[in-house]
């Protein structure tokens, strides 16, 4: 068993566990686009980026890739993790507009703008309809091809290939594909229309600069019923 510390809280876990199984077991939620279970984690969304070690020294990784290490320290919500988090969703917001899921995790985590080049593209390259066509569905149908900003996805030489079963696994687990968003500006980047915006309510001087990981927030539905 392996002994990590994860917001505080110490944990031990199984060898070969991702720092994104035990922050989930523990209840803390990471957003992810890229990873679900059963397929081999790929680390293309970044979204789940936490932060590992002690300051000075501590950096951001890719918790669904990255393993469990004797002692290590982890913080899934630190100001760092949060401000790499909301520049990784304005990407996105960039590239997939319409996409109802990326739009939901906007909201959440309380973007408002988006500063980058509009694309209006409909895929995000996270590789999810790649594996779960390999891996699942064992067809090996589709798969990457092309380098950098050619980079795309699709059969071999844009033909139908003999190996797809139309099972449409691909589409299910595309987060582009999966709902559309319904605003109708497209120079618009941001819809707010399921804004989902809570205050930070973590107070302790241990967490200073932590933002509240409850979901939903404890404290936030205490409120409501008293009101």
């Amino acid at each position: 068993m392996i002994s990590l510390k994860i917001n505080g809280l110490q944990l031990s876990v199984e060898k070969g566990t991702t720092l994104l199984g035990a922050a989930t077991f523990l209840g803390f939620p990471i957003p992810t686009l890229c990873h679900m279970e059963g397929l081999t984690p790929y680390g293309a969304c970044r979204l789940c980026v936490v932060e590992i070690g002690e300051e000075p020294r501590s950096k951001l990784v890719t918790s669904c890739t990255y393993p469990a290490e004797e002692g290590l320290v982890v913080r899934t919500a630190s100001e760092r993790v949060l401000q790499a988090r909301r520049m990784i969703i304005e990407l996105l917001l960039a590239s997939c507009p319409q996409s109802k899921v990326i739009q939901d995790i906007a909201s959440k985590y309380n973007v408002r703008q988006q500063r980058f080049k509009q694309e209006h593209e409909q895929c995000i390259l996270c590789g999810l309809c790649v594996r779960m066509c390999a891996e699942q569905m064992v067809g090996g149908a589709i798969g990457f091809r092309g380098r950098g900003q050619d980079r795309s996805i699709g059969t071999p030489f844009d033909m139908t290939s003999e190996k797809c079963r139309l099972c449409g696994g691909c589409m299910y687990v595309c987060p582009a594909c999966q709902l559309r968003c319904t605003y109708t500006t497209p120079e618009q980047a941001i819809c707010g229309g399921c804004a989902n915006l809570s205050p930070p309510c973590v107070d302790k001087e241990e967490f200073a600069d932590m933002m509240c990981y409850m979901d939903p927030c404890v404290a936030c539905e205490i409120i409501k019923e008293k009101k």
